[in-house]
């Protein structure tokens, strides 16, 4: 089975059988033969990446740059699409706001025709408005707060699950372990706001008790006020929902603290650095909500190797997101036949079960995935690394 329908769907090819994912590189005939783009060119069509290569998190913005790099070489050495090569061009976002606005504008400045970047929604939104004035439509691979889709811009596409679909998985999960009490804890960004608020809602409607929300500063190294107040609700589960910096403290220093409940952390938090803070004997509890990487798909083996040869460095989280998201944007572009915004708005729009890591992929009306595909991961005590401990099926 090819990526993508049934339409010029040539190049790297997925194949699925009894649930096995089998990847394989090099059909003949590529997405090329199409009219010219929208932008009128014959060089090289654009493709803009903003993602963090500074600060905390610049590990998953190495990871998201060689993803997408790495289908863009594939796409290129079967054809092109429209005939032409695709080009990558990143710009440092340093999941900071600002940053990110003068990402935004530089990429606009460069000539690209479309946007597969986002990881830090905080920062990805106040890039919506640039790339929509521009007419530069968005596939985006990581970030997933609600707030993206609920601007209601038409160029604007998830290809991570939603903030209110990672927390289902998370209820559903406090609800498959038998908890009857939680807590959450956001460090009041966009994205850990967002989920944390989806979470209480979810676990209330679900009939647990949400002992307490709490929200910290992200940034400090004394999280003991926080780590006290867990200790002394005792919940049953906890879900952090910011990033691993913090939550590593929070998780060493909450068990410091008395507590002994399941310490659940949100994406943003599934990272080996994460032990790496919490310290030796500070994880046994932890757990998260992810979607699945290379590693956790059986038969992924032949592009780990593709991107370990273009990396040097095994594919972290993000990378196949990423890598998705390139391809998704190709297609639509060439089912356009241009670059054109609203040829490839309703080109994306009108994608059928188009092959990707995370599954078959159609846009709901909202422009997300029909399905989560949330799961969750342990971590692995040799290593620091987050490993699948439950999908969530059945």
């Amino acid at each position: 089975m090819q990526f993508g329908s049934t339409r010029r769907r040539r190049g790297l090819q997925l194949a699925v059988a009894a649930g096995v994912l089998v990847l394989t590189a090099g059909c003949s005939g590529g997405l090329a033969s199409g009219s010219d783009g929208g932008d009128g060119g014959d060089g090289p069509i654009k493709l803009g990446m903003l993602a963090p290569f500074s600060g905390s998190e610049s590990a998953f913005g190495a990871y998201m740059q060689n993803g997408a790099q790495l289908a863009v070489d594939e796409i290129n050495a079967d054809g092109g699409v429209l005939g032409r090569d695709l080009e990558l061009v990143v710009e440092d976002d340093a999941c900071d706001a600002t940053t990110a606005v003068a990402g935004a504008n530089k990429l606009v400045t460069d000539g690209v025709v479309g946007s597969v970047g986002g990881y830090c929604s905080g920062a990805t939104l106040p890039t919506l408005p640039i790339f929509d004035d521009a007419g530069i439509p968005m596939v985006i691979p990581a970030a997933n707060s609600n707030e993206l889709v609920d601007q209601g811009l038409p160029g604007v596409f998830l290809i991570n699950g939603t903030g209110d679909q990672q927390a289902a998985a998370a209820v559903q999960y406090a609800d498959k372990i038998g908890v009857d009490t939680v807590a959450v804890i956001d460090d009041a960004t966009s994205y850990s706001a967002d989920l944390a608020g989806a979470f209480a809602e979810q676990a209330a409607e679900a009939g647990l008790t949400v002992a307490f929300e709490a929200t910290i500063t992200p940034g400090e190294n004394d999280y003991s006020a926080v780590a006290t107040q867990l200790a002394s609700a005792q919940p049953k589960l906890v879900y952090w929902t910011g990033y691993y910096q913090e939550g590593g403290l929070i998780a060493r220093q909450s068990a410091d603290a008395g507590f002994s409940g399941t310490f659940l952390v949100a994406d943003g938090s599934v990272d080996a650095k994460f032990a790496e803070i919490a310290g030796a004997g500070y994880t046994e509890n932890v757990v998260g909500t992810f979607t699945q990487t290379p590693d956790m798909i059986e038969g992924a083996d032949e592009w780990i190797a593709a991107y370990e040869k273009l990396a040097g460095d095994p594919p972290g989280p993000y990378s196949t997101q990423s890598y998705d998201a390139v391809r998704v944007m190709a297609q639509a572009i060439e089912d356009a036949g241009s670059t054109d915004f609203e040829e490839v708005v309703a080109a994306l729009e009108g994608l059928s079960d188009f092959e990707t890591f995370a599954g078959p992929l159609t846009f709901t009306e909202k422009h997300t995935l029909s399905g989560g595909g949330f799961v969750i991961v342990s971590i692995d005590p040799a290593t620091g690394n987050f490993v699948l401990k439950d999908d969530l099926q059945g």
